[in-house]
């Protein structure tokens, strides 16, 4: 136990997104399975959102990944560009 100021965890706002995530997936197959329908309506709704969410991740999984090319790209070019400014110092200093 710690005594003195309060510290939040940095990563709170990422588990509250988490688990606000998993309760409405939960909620809504409750919701589908509690609905009057039949069971091959609910089946064909519950693949239906499946895939919708294996789309979307899939969504989020490019997007991420061009973000992260881009991310390297950009440092790769700001590497280039520092090591075009370091070379004059660094053949000055190394002339006898």
């Amino acid at each position: 136990m710690r005594i003195g100021k309060y510290q939040s965890s940095e990563g709170a706002a990422g588990t509250a997104v988490t688990f606000l995530l998993i309760g409405l997936g939960v909620g809504a197959a409750l919701g589908l399975l509690l609905a009057p329908k039949s069971g091959r309506l609910i089946r064909k709704d519950l693949r239906r959102s499946y895939e919708d969410a294996l789309e979307t991740i899939s969504d989020w999984t490019d997007e991420a990944k061009d973000r992260f090319d881009e991310a390297v790209e950009k440092g790769s070019d700001f590497a280039d560009e520092l090591r075009a400014k370091a070379e004059p110092l660094t053949d000055l200093l190394r002339k006898p």
